[in-house]
């Protein structure tokens, strides 16, 4: 399975075409894809007028939902930070340390368009999507 982050969301909302973008659009016409909730909560804050947020809701309601935290993955992915600080690598979103804990630990490719989850694929094994 995989999970798409907030930053390929928005762009996908917005538009946006990039190959990101393009590979969640097949993904959403293969099969399903994982909607965080922590990510929906990105994703939906985002939206200006409440008829895009409405429209956006009812899509994204249609995904597998997961939660994102919790006892556990705030305790592996406070462990992940600091293993990543201890090799000299700031994660600058606690979010996006949640994110990539859950995906690691679920053993769900991740699909990204920041920066932010490369040192988790480099050195956590997360799977980029």
């Amino acid at each position: 399975m995989i999970m798409a982050d907030s930053s390929v969301w928005i762009d996908f909302f917005n538009g946006l075409p990039s190959p990101q973008t393009d590979r969640l659009e097949s993904h959403i016409r293969r099969g399903p894809v994982l909607m965080g909730d922590l990510i929906m909560t990105e994703v939906l804050q985002g939206f200006r007028r409440e008829a895009d947020f409405n429209k956006a809701q009812q899509l994204l309601a249609h995904f597998p939902m997961i939660e994102i935290a919790g006892p556990a993955m705030a305790l592996q992915s406070a462990r992940n930070f600091r293993h990543l600080r201890s090799l000299g690598l700031t994660v600058r979103k606690t979010i996006d340390c949640l994110i990539a804990t859950r995906c690691i630990e679920d053993g769900h490719a991740l699909l990204f368009s920041v920066r932010d989850f490369i040192p988790f694929v480099d050195h956590l094994g997360l799977e980029a999507a």
